[in-house]
């Protein structure tokens, strides 16, 4: 598959109507954001991209906004006394648009390694840190393939409530040497990633 990925800063403006359904899709339950209307994404978007210490972007494919991510210094935001950050670390999360229409085999990788490749090549990380729900077993699935490890389970307090996350880590070379990056670096080389 040949796909063309752009990752732009995200808009709150801009961008809430678009994010509100995907977060109130089944798929992203995890994300635990799925009763937000409109306004409230657009408050949500407001107050990631206006701390300094986390970023939220969007993920356009073939021009068409298909994908949502949020990066974030660990050491400063949600794992702040959880996680033994290093320089370098970067936080990440990510949501893909809810399936619809044609099926496209292999965007779910293409999109996960544009991300990653984003956090590397154009943020710099030199350790991409991520904190999945223990239960959501498709992403920790995911990771693995991607080149990241396992460390230990966690208790995140987010709001009003509790999450039992699986604290798990990816160098670059992790990622350069997985499975995931050999699957989908083919068609990432055919298209380009730009910023």
């Amino acid at each position: 598959m040949t796909l063309a990925t752009s990752i732009v800063p995200a808009d709150p403006q801009r961008d809430a109507l678009v994010l509100q359904p995907w977060l109130a899709d089944p798929h992203a339950a995890f994300w635990g954001m799925g009763d937000l209307d409109v306004d409230a994404v657009r408050d949500y978007l407001a107050s990631v991209v206006t701390d300094p210490r986390q970023d939220a972007w969007l993920g356009l494919v073939d021009g068409v906004p298909t994908f949502f991510a949020e990066t974030y210094d660990p050491a400063q935001v949600l794992l702040r006394g959880i996680h033994d950050a290093l320089p370098g670390d970067l936080g990440m999360h990510v949501l893909i648009a809810p399936p619809g229409g044609e099926p496209r085999h292999g965007l779910t990788d293409a999109v996960f390694a544009a991300v990653m490749t984003w956090c590397f090549d154009v943020l710099g990380a030199q350790r991409v840190v991520v904190e999945p729900d223990a239960r959501n077993d498709r992403i920790r699935r995911k990771n693995l393939r991607a080149g990241f490890t396992e460390l230990r389970y966690v208790a995140i307090h987010e709001g009003d409530h509790t999450k039992t996350a699986v604290l798990s880590v990816c160098t670059r070379d992790d990622y350069a040497r997985s499975e995931l990056a050999a699957v989908a670096a083919p068609a990432l080389a055919r298209t380009g990633i730009s910023a």
